[in-house]
């Protein structure tokens, strides 16, 4: 997309952890800047995720302090992490599907970070910073019977068909910014619920991806999702889990938008 909103075919056959690691983005640039792309009417198409399934997505949780307030949990020392499955992802404006026997399904906006290069034991979190492609929107969508309920890890209450919409864009670090300084907001059926902004992470984007580089090889095209800020279901009074036929929209500054219909499955 051009800065006026323009979309153009890129030629490639996926945007995946591959297209990062050959100079993908820059050979994308190089050929807008030469004219050679040609112009796509996006008039009835889906919008898929911007990331071809991540060959892992990696989550940190409770990693804002208003959101660990909410929760009642103790505020982390050290990043929580849990794992998600990759085919979870699909498109920003996918239906989201209420899994069978689930009574708590739960929303959760989050800043996505793409990976770029391999990271594999950081020293520093300016080294960090320089292997991010980029950022997405995330919609961790969670079953919290699931996920705090029912033993063992968080991990299965994370990991239902369509938990995570991504996209619309992926937005290259380099028209980021600086990404701890984002607005995220998050409605239901046109409630808002969510209204934060990633200045309140507790671990930021380069120590997350510091952090996580001593523990786990990161490779191109994996996903971070680096937490939510307060307004989940789980912590408002009512708890007002997700039922079929809601909506969800969400956006982060300069990311996009998301709209997702919720069915059941």
């Amino acid at each position: 997309m051009d800065a006026a909103g323009n979309l153009y075919d890129i030629g490639e056959p996926e945007i995946d952890g591959a297209f990062l690691a050959s100079g993908g983005v820059a050979r994308v640039r190089d050929a807008l800047e030469r004219g050679d792309l040609p112009v796509i009417d996006a008039e009835g198409l889906r919008v898929g995720p911007p990331i071809a399934r991540p060959g892992k997505i990696v989550c940190i949780g409770l990693n804002y302090s208003d959101h660990a307030a909410e929760t009642g949990a103790t505020p982390p020392t050290e990043p929580v992490v849990f794992m998600k499955a990759p085919n979870t992802v699909i498109g920003p404006d996918d239906e989201v599907l209420i899994p069978r026997d689930s009574v708590k399904t739960d929303w959760e906006v989050e800043l996505a970070v793409v990976i770029g290069e391999t990271c594999r034991y950081l020293e520093s979190r300016e080294e960090a910073l320089t292997k991010i492609a980029g950022y997405a929107i995330s919609n961790d969508v969670s079953e919290r019977e699931f996920q705090l309920e029912r033993g063992g890890q968080w991990d299965k209450g994370k990991s239902c068909e369509t938990f995570n919409p991504l996209g619309p864009w992926l937005v290259t670090a380099d028209e980021v910014g600086d990404p701890q300084d984002l607005g995220m907001r998050l409605w239901v059926n046109g409630e808002l619920r969510q209204d934060g902004n990633s200045k309140n992470m507790i671990f930021d984007v380069a120590e997350v991806v510091r952090y996580l580089s001593r523990f786990m090889v990161l490779e191109p095209g994996d996903v971070i999702n680096t937490g939510t800020p307060a307004g989940v279901a789980l912590g408002l009074p009512g708890q007002p889990y997700l039922k079929s036929g809601d909506v969800i929209e969400l956006e982060i500054d300069g990311l996009g938008r998301q709209r997702q219909t919720v069915g059941q499955a």
